[in-house]
């Protein structure tokens, strides 16, 4: 082919014609500049307010292509929403601060746990998402995933004091809901029995009750699966059932000692 038949090719094979990579870029700034307006002491609140809020209406104009929705609405009751999500998540720091033996500090927390990174933007996210904008907080957890490993869709529902030790590998669905005082370690995954389009309205992820901790590894599935409160879940455990309040859950190791026949 020659060039100019390549070219026809290529834009007669792009069928998404509001596929505008700016709105990535867009969001993952907006994002940023969120972070550091609720967290870094040298970043001016009400300078940068103006600005991200200018930012929205950029995402806005990429993002919310149903003239019926009015999104550029969504904004001034989304920014009321910012003092609650910093309290939660300086609950959020504080779990981590007085559950983990090897933090030294809550500012350390704040600056050098991925963990607590993933929990700020998926909080930050949720309550875009609740507010029918679903592509941006999406993009916002996509961009936390990729800084940390963690994947936190924006729809699930997460209490207070949460936390996530190491994070990297932990999966959370968007039909999740962790309730307070939940600790997961990495490789976590709460997701999905089984996938299927039709199940798109229902809930199809794990419910996690109060004060429960699970292990690295540990999967844990399906829409009608609730982890009672109080209960442990061992590392690489596998669960499809719900476990009753105070359980302890454990994946059984065989330790076999090798023998001269099996040289």
């Amino acid at each position: 082919m020659d060039k100019e038949t390549i070219i026809n090719e290529l834009n007669r094979h792009k069928k998404l014609p509001y596929l505008d990579y700016r709105l990535k870029e867009e969001t993952e700034d907006f994002t940023k500049l969120l972070f550091h307006t609720l967290f870094d002491v040298n970043t001016p609140v009400a300078e940068n307010l103006e600005i991200l809020e200018k930012k929205f209406s950029v995402l806005v104009s990429l993002a919310c292509w149903e003239l019926d929705k009015p999104c550029t609405k969504v904004w001034d009751s989304y920014v009321q929403t910012l003092p609650g999500i910093l309290e939660r998540l300086n609950l959020d720091a504080e779990a981590i601060v007085n559950g983990d033996p090897a933090s030294l500090s809550l500012q350390e927390i704040y600056m050098a746990y991925p963990g607590f990174y993933a929990t700020a933007i998926y909080r930050l996210a949720h309550e875009l998402y609740t507010r029918g904008f679903p592509l941006v907080p999406r993009l916002m957890t996509e961009y936390a995933h990729r800084q940390t490993g963690v994947d936190i869709n924006p729809g699930a529902q997460i209490g207070k004091s949460f936390f996530i030790d190491h994070a990297t590998g932990v999966v959370i669905g968007e039909t999740a809901i962790i309730h307070d005082n939940v600790k997961v370690y990495q490789g976590v995954t709460l997701g999905a029995l089984y996938v299927a389009k039709n199940l798109q309205k229902t809930k199809r992820h794990p419910t996690i009750m109060s004060n429960v901790t699970i292990y690295a590894n540990a999967t844990i599935l399906g829409g009608n699966t609730v982890i009672g409160e109080n209960s442990v879940i061992g590392g690489n455990a596998w669960l499809t059932a719900s476990v009753p309040p105070n359980s302890t859950v454990f994946h059984t190791s065989e330790v076999r000692i090798k023998t001269a026949s099996d040289v």
